[in-house]
């Protein structure tokens, strides 16, 4: 299949937008609705999208959703240098657009979903750089290249969104993506410590590479042979 990089950035603009619509959209419904999906239905909110996400759009585009599973890529070896300000770009137009979406539906709600650290900001980084590092331990470990579209590749990403969100979430909000809290910080004007989420995530997931390949092996992220799109 010949993927055109207009494809690219749509599928990767429509993820992100689900991603952001559907998750953050259960935070402010479980918040404004008497806690009807609970901590627990959340995050198997976050969980679910991504899965569907990848099942749906992981042959067009990898189904990146994420500049820093993207970066991740690309520290890997599996990703041109080239192809990434696309994928980035597009993700964050596409979390911006769903957190003024949820800014139109949810006026009265407050913060839209934005991660806020509960714990003071090194440890807060701290965590958000060792979820990160896990989720794209997972990631590069069930992918192919940077297309995330195994059989199983969308229930086990799916799952361990869910999983690291569970334990993280009431502290960091369990980000993991500089655009999943982009978007709803557009949303409210609150960039109150949006920086440890723009780079936390990014540092975790580029220190991942090394320790896939000690265990899979050098094929598994050949840097300085980096993946190009023909």
């Amino acid at each position: 299949m010949t993927v055109r990089k207009s494809q690219i950035i749509t599928a990767e603009i429509l993820g992100t937008y689900l991603l952001v619509f559907a998750g953050c959209g259960a935070i402010i419904v479980n918040d404004l609705y008497g806690g009807v999906l609970g901590h627990l239905g959340v995050n198997a909110v976050f969980g679910l999208v991504v899965m569907a996400v990848i099942y749906s759009l992981g042959n067009v585009s990898g189904a990146h959703i994420n500049p820093a599973v993207t970066i991740g890529f690309l520290f890997a070896g599996r990703i041109s240098a080239g192809e990434v300000p696309t994928y980035i770009v597009a993700q964050i137009v596409g979390a911006i657009a769903a957190g003024l979406t949820l800014l139109i539906l949810f006026p009265d709600h407050s913060t839209f979903g934005a991660t806020l650290p509960a714990i003071d900001l090194p440890r807060a980084f701290l965590l958000e750089v060792l979820i990160s590092f896990a989720l794209m331990f997972v990631v590069l470990n069930v992918s192919t290249g940077h297309q995330e579209k195994g059989f199983m590749a969308g229930a086990a990403i799916g799952a361990t969104v869910a999983l690291l969100a569970l334990f993280a979430g009431p502290v960091t909000g369990a980000s993991m993506n500089p655009a999943r809290s982009i978007g709803p910080a557009v949303a409210a004007l609150n960039f109150e410590s949006l920086w440890i989420y723009l780079i936390a995530p990014v540092v975790g997931m580029c220190l991942t590479a090394p320790f896939c390949s000690l265990i899979q092996g050098p094929e598994c992220c050949p840097r300085g042979t980096l993946h190009t799109e023909t």
